[in-house]
């Protein structure tokens, strides 16, 4: 399957990390970098309101390495009239693409208009996606969900507007609102997306493994995946995915659990505020943890924590005390649990 390219931007394998607020910060980029098989890296969902006066510096939303390229940056609002000075704080971030939520299920988000809620309000969807193609000749792309429920006709119509307003590229997470992370996504919406819009669509939920990978594609016909809570638990599987699916020759690199772990802790030492240090690391933990069968012991263990240097300990306690038959099935290849 060949790259995207969206207006200059090629994303080259066509595989997307999804924004996860708390998660997809930059820490976690850079553990995916080092694994590597990622075409356009993101940030987490940042609020139009808050991001023209974001201290890039600090802001645990906003910090940046030069190696973070091409990240796009997920810009979430209810409204159009907030959407131009947030694109103009993303030129002066030389962001390399910009993406507007209308996927977020959060009830929080949706109390104001903003999210999923969205596709409930495809005036206001269409005022936000012009005002920002009128703001910005970057890559502009939407992330979506199926809806509140069942309706082909009104979905389709939705991703229609999108595309006719100027959105380069769609990601479709293929749930309804309500619906749990623990349901089975509907890729299949997918594929009737597809047939009706020419721009790419990339398919999001439910992405774990290579099979799921390869199922997607096939059940939904998507120019391209996007992976999240997967590639959380597991950063290799980013190259994984490109070896098998896509045959990119994506260099191996031998996994090692702590390593990864104690090199998130030093990225987040080293860039962020105290206050900003914690929270992050207990996100990751969550999802990390089950690449051991007794993972909900290290996860227990570091939510727990009062400080990073107690979660630190303990979590060296924990992979000290690990054994290959803890491990839980990983699919990396190569895996050292010391």
């Amino acid at each position: 399957m060949p790259a995207i390219q969206i207006r200059n931007l090629v994303i080259d394998p066509p595989l997307l990390l999804a924004p996860m607020a708390g998660l997809t910060h930059s820490a976690l980029r850079r553990t995916m970098i080092g694994f590597g098989g990622v075409g356009l890296l993101s940030t987490e969902m940042l609020s139009v309101k808050s991001l023209p006066v974001e201290n890039p510096r600090i802001s645990p939303y906003l910090i940046r390495t030069e190696r973070e390229s091409p990240l796009s940056y997920q810009l979430l609002t209810s409204n159009y009239e907030q959407i131009g000075r947030a694109i103009d704080a993303l030129h002066a971030l030389k962001a390399d693409a910009v993406d507007l939520n209308m996927g977020c299920p959060s009830t929080a988000v949706g109390k104001f208009g903003a999210g999923v809620v969205l596709m409930e309000r495809p005036d206001e969807a269409r005022r936000i996606v012009a005002e920002a193609r009128k703001r910005t000749a970057l890559p502009l792309s939407a992330k979506i969900r199926l809806g509140i429920e069942a309706n082909s006709g009104k979905l389709k119509t939705f991703c229609s507007m999108l595309e006719g307003e100027g959105i380069d590229m769609l990601t479709v997470h293929a749930r309804f609102k309500h619906e749990p992370f623990a349901r089975n996504p509907r890729w299949a919406y997918i594929a009737e997306i597809k047939e009706c819009i020419k721009i790419p669509v990339i398919a999001n939920g439910g992405i774990f493994s290579t099979e799921d990978a390869e199922k997607c594609l096939s059940v939904s016909g998507a120019d391209g995946l996007m992976l999240g809570r997967g590639a959380v638990t597991r950063p290799w599987l980013f190259p994984e995915i490109a070896r098998t699916v896509y045959g990119i020759d994506v260099p191996k690199r031998a996994v090692s659990l702590p390593d990864i772990y104690t090199a998130f802790i030093e990225a987040l030492n080293a860039d962020y505020r105290p206050i900003y240090r914690l929270g992050r690391l207990k996100a990751f933990t969550h999802y990390f943890a089950r690449n051991y069968k007794f993972g909900h012991s290290l996860a227990c263990k570091v939510q727990s924590s009062s400080s990073m240097d107690e979660a630190r300990e303990r979590a060296g306690t924990f992979f000290a005390n690990s054994s290959k038959e803890s491990m839980a099935a990983t699919g990396a290849g190569v895996i050292a649990v010391h």
